[in-house]
């Protein structure tokens, strides 16, 4: 008989444990996907946002549809005060969408002022290819 009581005290015990082991289980794992996804979001809020809102002259002379997974649209502007297009004088950037790249297109070779955001870090790759997201274009004469 007190076999019996000591296996059922063991048994109640290891019962217990079990149920106490699944609630800490459970509660760990419900943190860490609410923390998952709270770092997600911040994340997500970071790259998204920008970081200054600025404009850049100079002449249009290519753009771009690019990239193997993420499809996006990209630029080059010669800048104004040099003479030769070297690496240092032309500006790479990324155009929003599609109706700011359709509007580009028109002055391929032509002297605009472009308004851009510059996020914090490279754009997400769906973003495009530089942290220079172009949003409006405006012709120079």
């Amino acid at each position: 008989m007190s076999t019996n009581s000591f296996r059922d005290n063991m048994n109640a015990s290891l019962d217990q444990a079990k149920v106490k082991a699944q609630r800490i289980f459970r509660i760990t794992m419900w943190s860490l996907l609410i923390a998952g996804i709270l770092f997600g979001i911040g994340y997500f809020i970071y790259r998204t946002y920008p970081k200054s809102q600025s404009e850049q002259t100079g002449t249009l002379f290519k753009l771009a549809y690019d990239g193997y997974v993420f499809k996006t649209y990209e630029g080059q502007l010669h800048l104004i005060g040099s003479a030769m297009i070297t690496s240092q004088s032309t500006w790479n950037f990324s155009i929003k969408d599609e109706n700011t790249y359709n509007e580009l297109q028109q002055y391929v070779g032509k002297t605009v002022k472009l308004y851009y955001k510059e996020l914090p870090e490279t754009a997400l790759p769906w973003q495009g290819k530089t942290p220079y997201i172009v949003f409006k274009v405006e012709p120079l004469q």
